[in-house]
C-alpha cells in the first residue's frame, strides 16, 4: 500500500457526512473524487509515483509476479472521462472511497465532522479546496484487477464554488435589489 497526502485540491461528489451503496447489494461507503489540475505537474507526479508503487507491490502480492495488461488504474484525465463538465475541465482526478468515517478537519485542524448534517454540508462540500490522505492499493477482485484509493482523513483548506448546482439565497437575492416598479412595493 502506497500512502499519499494530497497537496490543495479540489473536492466533487462528496459523500463524507454517511455512506451511500452505489447498489442496493453493494456496501456502504464514504467518498470523494479529488480533482488535481494538469498544471499542477508535481502533484500530478506523486500520485503517479504512489500509483507506480502500488503496483510493483500488487505485482508481488496480488498479480502472480507480472503487471496484467488490463490492469485499471484510479488516475483519470477530466477531458475525455468527462467532457462537458466544467469542473472536471483541465484536471486530473480520481475517486476514493472507505468503508470507515473519515475525520475532516478545517485549516486550523479544528474537527468538523461531529456537527450536524446541515451544519456539515454548510462547512464540507462539493468544489470546497483541501487536502486528503489516500492510500493506493491492489485488487483482484473477480477477475478485474486494478489500483485502488482509499480514503483517509480530509481537511478543508478554502471555500470554493459548490459543485452540487445551487447557490446561497443571499448571493442570489444579495446583488440584486427589488426593481422600483415591483407591484408588491
Amino acid at each position: 500500500m502506497a500512502k499519499l497526502m494530497t497537496g490543495r485540491v479540489r473536492f466533487s461528489y462528496v459523500t463524507v457526512f454517511e455512506p451511500k451503496a452505489k447498489s442496493e447489494n453493494d456496501t456502504p461507503k464514504y467518498s470523494v473524487s479529488i480533482l488535481i489540475p494538469k498544471t499542477d505537474v508535481a502533484q500530478i507526479e506523486r500520485v503517479k509515483k504512489a500509483i507506480a508503487e502500488a503496483i510493483e507491490e500488487g505485482k508481488a502480492k496480488k498479480f502472480g509476479g507480472k503487471v496484467p495488461a488490463n490492469l485499471r488504474t484510479p488516475l483519470r484525465d477530466g477531458d475525455l472521462e468527462r467532457p462537458g463538465d466544467d469542473a472536471y475541465a483541465g484536471c486530473m482526478f480520481f475517486n476514493a472511497n472507505t468503508q470507515l468515517k473519515p475525520q475532516v478537519v478545517d485549516a486550523n485542524l479544528n474537527r468538523i465532522d461531529g456537527l450536524t448534517r446541515e451544519e456539515f454540508t454548510e462547512q464540507f462540500y462539493s468544489g470546497c479546496y483541501g487536502r486528503a490522505t489516500i492510500n493506493f492499493y491492489a485488487f483482484d477482485f473477480r477477475g478485474t484487477k486494478g489500483i485502488a484509493a482509499g480514503l483517509g482523513n480530509l481537511q478543508k483548506l478554502a471555500d470554493g464554488e459548490r459543485l452540487a448546482g445551487g447557490a446561497s439565497a443571499e448571493s442570489e437575492f444579495g446583488s440584486e435589489p427589488l426593481p422600483e416598479d415591483d407591484p408588491l412595493m
